[in-house]
């Protein structure tokens, strides 16, 4: 009861209201109602009385109210209109002052009752029930419900003011019922009560447990159900009519009002479920069963019509029950949903529709709600899958919205055709609104977000179905959608966010445990999505197609945002790749993967770009796998909008001139600045990814990029460079992690290198190079230095990028390599092995400009890094320059990589001790390991000391070099190596040098010997037409000769410059010395002239025939004097090998440091390394084979002779024997002389080519020896010498000496055939023709034969020299010019024989007399007999040129000859044998009449005639035959018969030519004989004269006789016509006179 009616002046004011009311009524009913007016006057006394009375006036009044109320009851039936308001005013009044009993209350509803049945103030009477029912809680069961009955029914009057108060009252009423039932269970809570016995089968009716203002409630509820169901209520008694849509409305009220009541007590709930749900469903059948457009007659039984008001109330009802009771009806609410969803279903009505998307928005906004739903239904088994068929359904809705043709009007008719694009940048339509394939639907603001208030759904008074503006069911329905994208995900990420803040509590709290979520949650969350997204994605990418408008499109996206991400945070893949799709998709062109020529970007498409790029850049964490979609799309869009990569990978605009013709609105071209930043933005914020995620952007890009590749191969378009542009910005942004992503980023972009479209890989390397130089300039923690790993792992992908082919990128690779040894340089390394094998990986198809590069990395790394980099990697220095030696790209390279390696050598030398510690300490190490590992160290030259290797590596590289296939390569190689050796090779520790010789020297001279040998003879043509090549050096083999030389002269210059250290190594020494003197002798027996000659010359030098002069100023001359160029033998006396290099201080100051060191002397005192004996025959043996081999001769067909010996080459050879022989002559023996004859023979018979022999022969008249011939007398003469001086063994060396001579003399008259070789005179010889010239060997053999005779001088008293013959083998080798005579190829030649045989007999003849007995000299005389008749009796002709002089002179030889017969021979007679003075007998008697050659002029003939000739032989003749000496009856006979024989021969000449004189009468006889027979005339003449001058007891009688008997004949040959033989008889028969008279003797004589 509230203050302000129990106070006491409201008290005060009722008593008084009531008298004057009371008063009033007993005014009003005096005349008509006396009974009224009595009772009013009463009440009156009685009101009085209860104020005088009691204290407490209210409580008094309430009790005796039946009394207080009865005269305004009895007013009130009088039926007076006044009298009855007056009444009910006043019953009111007591009312409001809760002044009512409940009895009292009874009579007053009776009472209302009655006006109410005759309808009389009707407003008045349910002013009074709510007073009544609202002011307490007095009225219960019956009369409560009469009073309800009773507002019902004025509901249903004829006038509309009392319907729509009763209606109101009504709804009151019930309000009030339920509300006294709430305050009732306030009041007893906390209070426990027993709970009711449970009966077994509860009375559907039975409210004996509820409490009585429950049961009101209880009893109203169930009646209304009663009502609306068309059943007669069960306690609204004296209903009389009812409609449902009222019944509905009330019902909904309260189960939307009251929830608690349901929910709180079973009975109320046993009524939701047994009356309320069953009610509502069968009220649900017309509209589920309506089709539209079905025609009633198809139907066996006509279909009930869907009726707007019931249906609109009955969903009404269901979404309040599913609002509330959602947990109490499980099963109901399955059904009502499914029903929901059906009605949305096309072929229902449209208003049917509208409503239901209301109601469905209704639940849209209501997370928790649809959380429960999929709690209930989609996540049990065999339940239908409701949540999911709401979204479906809802998402089918909107696109049967763009489909059916009355759902919105063809584009065409609402707007102007294509507005819809254009709506969105152009002004044209204000309103926004969606437009898909021609269907245009404009969008209305229904609600506010998140709420859902309904248009329809609130038509209460409405009967027909209203008419759905258009757009407005599409505009419920997008806004239910959005608000459920929204609910769900704000609610489930809100739950994240409280999960995860719990789980970083917990691993606060508890560091060492695992934190586990409530599996519940998320899988409710899971199923949420799972159910959903479906048909949410189908809509919104719907809506976002059809969207014209911004915001809208603006809402879309977001939705399709939040969803993304939420999906990605729960880890669905699936679904968050199909959001993300989505957007991509719209944020391209359509069609545009069919149509990449032209594409039209549009201001939404910019947007889904911007929103792509919102969840790329807020939600990169989530992405995942996905990051590849976005990616892809990103790249389209760069594509499209012609940005392309610049530094850092950063985008920038700049048009393609390949790239697709897109056409660029404005509005675009102003977004390109923002875009291409929040794309830059974008990579930037890869910094804030955890490392799963930023794996998998690496590999989104990294897929992308394949993408891009595969699209790029096989065509030259521009390809798309944004993967590799990102990756390389990514990878930038994340350098302080840049380990865990190197590997993945680096191995794809190696691939990419690979590409073969060029601006693809360019681009590729760019990015590989730039993130290589980052990662090596960014300050690491710990910093690089002391994080080797790391370090190398940067650098490895410059190592990998080696493999790849193409040119550009390795020039990428070298020019990051140079960058990186600028900026780097000093702090590689452990990395400069990997730097070093990158700038060595060169390839001879890589070509030039590559290798230059590649070339001044070394360059930059040999001048300026070797200090810095570990002394282990110095190996790997000389091993890259000595592979730029070896390149063949670029000669100028290869030889400055060469002065590379000398500078190398010449840091070495300089920082040698610090590389030696640093290398043993390294060394030191690695043993350990190795021993620890239980393996052998292994490294080239193992055994020698560690810095000596280093060396050995350096030898071995120039080595290399030196057989390089360009002549200039090996030429600088060799001396640079040549130069070291000797420079710096003091260095090395005494094991080492024998690496050197064996592993280095002689590998290189074997490598030189095989090439050499095996080199091309074909003629090169001068290199690249601008080069002359010299004709020495025109072929390979020419070149590869000059190499040879080098390198032989090298070794020899080694071996003798370090003779006294390489002694000091003993035994292995000596087989150095044999392997040395080996490959001297294969060079000097290669076909070679220039290497054979070479190496004699290096012959020389070891046997120190030529010794290396100390001061260098004289080597010039020492070197020079044996033809050896002085940069091949001592660097001393130039500036080392030609440079290209020009070095700070010049070579020659850097070599006068290693002066002392370099001609390493024996101490005083000791003799030359060469004095061991075995290595002098080792040296002999080498000359033997050499001799043997080039001096014999070819034995096959000449056409196929390539090679003979140079004369120089001969000439060197025979020269070294003299000095040669100095060392072996102790043990020289005939053995060692008859194979020095073979080689000396040998070389004198070798040839000489045409072109050659003017630079050696002398012109032919010359008597001159070339300088081999005189070598060849030299070594004679030098061993004639030693034999002179040498022991008695010694000298049985003479007759070999003498025959070698004699085969030389030979010679004057039979040149040596080289084998079977035709040899041309030298005048017939055309110079530079390949042919072979004879030498002239007369002068030689004349010489030859000057020695014979001088050595014979000496030596004819030998014994050796008797035993051999020499004697004999002198003439039996002078026979030969001797008999040739004028044919000899010199004249001077017989004249010297004869001149030398008349020497030698002179000394000879006696000894041989001397030793007649011995019978030693019996074969030689008749070799004498025959030399003096080959002589004498020339067959040649003297040549017709001679002259008189001359004819004379060679005849006075002949009579010297005789006369040396005379003298020498026939006066020892008895010491000769006889046959022999019988052959000197013949041939004086064949000289006297000696006939002559017809060849002469008649003036010359006496003189031809040899007359002086025949004359000393027949006075020789006749002295012999008439000397008084004879000694034996033999000798005298011998001397007669010659003279017999010469007279007789004479009469038949005379005769025949008296005989043939007259046969031929006039004709003159032949020249012939006339000068036959002149001949004989004078010999006749000549004998007449010696028989005077002989004694004649000398003379035979028998010869008288016949000089007698030639007179006739002489008298007969007067008669003769010749004038010539005339004078010749004259002076033959001039001495006849003298036998005119007989001699006195004669007769004794005869006696006797």
């Amino acid at each position: 009861m509230s203050m302000s009616t129990s106070s006491p002046e409201a008290v005060k004011k009722l008593l008084e209201n009531m008298q004057t009311d009371l008063r009033s009524l007993s005014m009003e009913c005096k005349k008509k109602f006396p009974p009224v007016k009595e009772a009013a006057e009463s009440g009156i006394v009685k009101i009085k009385t209860i104020a005088a009375r009691n204290t407490d006036i209210l409580a008094a009044l309430k009790e005796n109210s039946s009394e207080v109320v009865q005269p305004f009851l009895m007013g009130c039936g009088t039926k007076e209109p006044k009298i009855t308001q007056l009444c009910l005013a006043a019953i009111q009044r007591l009312m409001s002052h809760e002044v009512v009993s409940e009895a009292a209350a009874g009579n007053i509803i009776n009472m209302l009752w009655q006006l109410m049945e005759n309808g009389l103030e009707e407003l008045k009477l349910l002013q009074t029930v709510l007073v009544l029912l609202t002011t307490n809680t007095v009225v219960h069961d019956e009369v409560l419900s009469k009073a309800i009955v009773l507002c019902f029914r004025l509901h249903f009057t004829k006038d509309n003011i009392t319907n729509n108060t009763a209606a109101a009252t009504v709804r009151q009423v019930v309000t009030v019922v339920f509300e006294r039932m709430v305050a009732e269970d306030e009041r007893f809570k906390g209070i426990v009560e027993q709970p009711p016995p449970v009966q077994g089968n509860t009375n559907r009716r039975s409210v004996s447990t509820l409490r009585p203002s429950a049961k009101d409630a209880y009893m109203l509820f169930q009646d209304l159900c009663q009502l609306v169901n068309a059943d007669a209520p069960y306690w609204l008694v004296g209903m009389t009519e009812m409609t449902r849509t009222f019944g509905l409305e009330l019902l909904e009220s309260v189960l939307n009002d009251f929830p608690g009541v349901f929910l709180q007590h079973q009975e109320f709930s046993f009524l939701l479920k047994e009356r309320v749900c069953p009610l509502v469903i069968k009220l649900f059948s017309p509209n589920i069963k309506f089709r539209q457009g079905s025609s009633s007659a198809a139907s066996p039984a006509p279909v009930e019509k869907p009726y707007f008001p019931i249906c609109m109330r009955l969903l009404r009802v269901v979404s309040v029950l599913i609002k509330h009771f959602y947990s109490l009806l499980v099963t109901e609410c399955e059904i009502f949903l499914s029903l929901l969803v059906k009605f949305l279903d096309g072929e229902k009505p449209q208003w049917l529709r509208a409503v239901a998307v209301e109601s469905v928005h209704r639940l849209c906004v209501q997370p928790h709600l649809l959380r429960s739903f999929c709690q209930s239904y989609d996540m049990k088994q065999h339940s239908t899958k409701v949540f999911r068929d709401i979204v479906n359904a809802l998402g089918s809705f909107i696109q049967s919205l763009f489909i059916v043709p009355n759902a919105g009007n063809v584009a065409a008719v609402g707007v102007p055709a294509g507005s819809g694009a254009q709506g969105v940048s152009g002004a044209l339509t204000t309103q926004a609104a969606f437009e898909y394939r021609g269907t245009w639907i404009p969008l209305m603001t229904v609600s506010v977000q998140g709420s859902a208030k309904a248009t329809y759904l609130e038509m209460l008074d409405k009967v027909e179905p209203p008419s759905i503006p258009e757009g407005y069911a599409m505009s419920v329905a997008f806004s239910a959608l959005l608000d459920l994208v929204r609910g769900i995900t704000t609610m489930i990420e809100r739950e994240l966010a409280a999960e995860e803040a719990a789980a970083a509590e917990f691993r606060e709290a508890h560091p060492d445990q695992e934190w586990k979520p409530q599996p519940g949650a998320h899988l409710v969350w899971e199923e949420m999505v799972n159910a959903c997204w479906c048909g949410l994605l189908a809509a919104l990418s719907l809506l976002l197609d059809a969207s014209t408008d911004e915001t809208a499109t603006e809402n879309i996206l977001k939705a399709e945002l939040t969803m993304a991400s939420l999906c990605g945070r729960l880890g669905l893949v699936t679904p968050r790749d199909a959001f993300i799709t989505a957007i991509c998709k719209a944020s391209l062109p359509p069609h545009y993967a069919l149509t990449v020529l032209s594409s039209n970007l549009t201001a939404k498409n910019i947007q889904c770009m911007r929103t792509l790029l919102n969840l790329a850049h807020c939600h990169g964490a989530v992405l995942g796998t996905s990051w590849q979609l976005v990616l892809a799309t990103l790249q389209h869009l760069v594509w499209i909008l012609g940005l392309k990569p610049g530094v850092g990978g950063a985008l920038k605009p700049g048009r393609a001139v390949e790239g697709p013709s897109t056409v660029l609105t404005t509005a675009v071209m102003t977004d390109l600045p923002v875009i291409s930043n929040i794309l830059s933005r974008l990579f930037e914020s890869s910094q804030y990814l955890d490392d799963v995620s930023l794996h998998h952007l690496i590999n989104a890009l990294c897929s992308l990029s394949l993408e891009a590749m595969e699209m790029a191969y096989g065509n030259n378009k521009e390809p798309s460079l944004f993967a590799v542009a990102k990756l390389l910005e990514t990878g930038l942004v994340n350098m302080d992690r840049i380990e865990i992503l190197w590997r993945p980023l680096t191995g794809h972009l190696l691939e990419v290198c690979q590409h073969p479209n060029s601006r693809m890989r360019e681009w590729g390397a760019e990015a590989l190079t730039a993130l290589i130089k980052a990662g090596l300039a960014y300050k690491h923690d710990p910093p690089l230095a002391q994080n080797q790993r790391l370090q190398l792992l940067l650098l490895n992908p410059l190592k990998e990028l080696s493999n790849v082919l193409h040119a550009d990128i390795r020039q990428k690779q070298l020019e990051c390599v140079l960058q990186i040894l600028q900026s780097q340089g000093d702090s590689l390394g452990p990395g400069w092995p990997l730097v070093l094998g990158v700038i060595g990986a060169i390839r001879n198809d890589q070509g030039e400009s590559l290798i230059r590069t590649a070339f001044q990395c070394l360059q930059l790394v040999v001048t300026d890094f070797l200090p810095t980099m570990p002394c282990t990697c110095l190996q790997i220095v000389v091993d890259v320059a000595g592979s730029f030696g070896l390149q063949n790209q670029e000669l100028n390279i290869s030889l400055t990589s060469i002065g590379l390696l000398w500078n190398i050598s010449d840091y070495f030398f300089q920082r040698g001790e610090a590389i030696t510690q640093e290398l043993e300490r390294e060394e030191e190490a690695l043993q350990k390991q190795a021993q620890e590992k239980g393996e052998t160290l292994n490294r080239p030259f193992h055994p020698a000391p560690p810095f000596d290797c280093l060396w050995l590596c350096l030898y071995a590289k120039l080595g290399e070099l030196c057989v390089d296939p360009r002549p200039a390569v090996r030429k600088s190689a060799g001396q640079t190596l040549f130069s070291t050796i000797a420079a710096h090779g003091t260095l090395l520790q005494q094991p080492t040098w024998h690496i050197v010789v064996w592993k280095v020297l002689f590998q290189l001279l074997d490598c030189v010997r095989t090439s050499s040998t095996t080199a091309d003879k074909e003629k090169i043509e001068s290199g690249g037409g601008n080069i002359l090549i010299h004709h020495s050096r025109d072929t390979a083999e020419k070149q590869w000769a000059e190499t040879w030389v080098l390198t032989l002269a090298g070794v020899a210059r080694i071996f003798n410059t370090r003779r006294y250290l390489l002694q000091q190594l003993g035994e292995p020494t000596r087989d150095a010395w044999e392997v040395l003197l080996n490959h001297i002798q294969s060079a000097a027996l290669s076909k070679n002239n220039e290497v054979s000659l070479a190496a004699l010359k290096s012959f020389q030098e070891i046997l120190q025939i030529v010794t290396p002069v100390k001061d260098s100023d004289k080597a010039g001359d020492a070197l020079a004097a044996m033809g050896v160029p002085p940069v091949l033998i001592d660097p001393l006396s130039a500036s080392g090998p030609g440079r290209p290099l020009v070095r700070s201080d010049s070579l020659l100051e850097r070599l006068t440091r290693y002066n002392g060191a370099e001609l390493q002397a024996p101490p005083p005192g000791e003799e030359s390394a060469l004095e061991d004996s075995a290595l002098w025959w080792s040296a002999w043996n080498t000359w033997y084979r050499m001799g043997t081999d080039s001096t014999r001769p070819p034995s096959g067909p000449t056409e196929k002779l390539s090679f003979i010996p140079s004369q120089p080459f001969l000439t060197a050879l025979i020269q070294i024997f003299p000095a040669l022989y100095q060392h072996i002559k102790a043990n020289f023996s005939m053995e060692d002389l008859k194979k020095l004859g073979v080689i000396l023979h040998g070389a004198v018979s070798v040839p000489i080519s045409s072109d050659a022999s003017p630079f050696i022969l002398p012109s032919y008249t010359e008597a001159v020896l070339t300088n081999l011939q005189e070598a060849v007398l030299t070594a004679l003469d030098v061993l004639q010498k030693a034999i002179c001086v040498g022991t008695e063994n010694l000298q049985v060396m003479y007759p070999a000496i003498f025959e070698q001579l004699l085969l030389f003399v030979e010679f004057s008259c039979k040149p040596p055939q080289y084998g079977r070789m035709e040899t041309k005179h030298v005048a017939n010889a055309k110079y530079n023709q390949a042919e072979w010239v004879a030498l002239n060997y007369v002068p030689f053999a004349e010489r030859s034969l000057e020695v014979v005779v001088d050595l014979y001088h000496k030596t004819a008293c030998h014994k050796a020299v008797i035993n051999e013959k020499v004697l004999q083998n002198i003439i039996k080798t002078l026979r030969m010019p001797l008999s040739l005579k004028y044919a000899c190829p010199s004249e001077s030649t017989w004249k010297l024989a004869v001149s030398s045989l008349l020497k030698v007999l002179s000394i000879g003849l006696p000894v041989a007399r001397q030793h007649a007995s011995s019978g030693k000299f019996d074969t030689m005389w008749p070799e004498l007999a025959n030399a003096f008749e080959d002589f004498l009796f020339t067959k040649s002709t003297p040549p017709d040129n001679v002259s008189i002089q001359e004819f004379q002179k060679n005849e006075a030889i002949d009579v010297e000859v005789v006369q040396l017969i005379s003298t020498e021979i026939l006066p020892f007679a008895n010491f000769i044998p006889k046959d022999f003075v019988g052959q000197i007998m013949a041939m004086l008697n064949k000289g006297s009449i000696h006939s002559q050659s017809p060849s002469f002029t008649e003036a010359e003939i006496d003189v031809r005639m040899r007359e002086e000739f025949s004359k000393v032989c027949f006075e020789t003749l006749l002295q012999f035959s008439f000397s008084n000496k004879v000694s034996t009856p033999q000798e005298g006979y011998i001397s007669r018969m010659a003279l017999s024989v010469l007279l007789k021969r004479s009469q038949d000449v005379l005769r025949r030519y008296v005989e043939d004189e007259r046969l031929s009468g006039r004709c003159p006889l032949p020249r012939q004989q006339v000068t036959e027979i002149i001949f004989v005339l004078k010999a006749i003449s000549t004998l007449m004269d010696s028989l005077k001058k002989t004694q004649p007891e000398n003379v035979d009688g028998n010869t008288w006789a016949q000089v007698i008997a030639l007179y006739p004949t002489l008298v007969e040959c007067i008669t003769c016509s010749s004038s010539e033989v005339s004078s010749a008889l004259k002076e033959a028969l001039g001495p006849f006179k003298d036998f005119m008279q007989p001699p006195v003797s004669k007769v004794q004589n005869g006696e006797s």
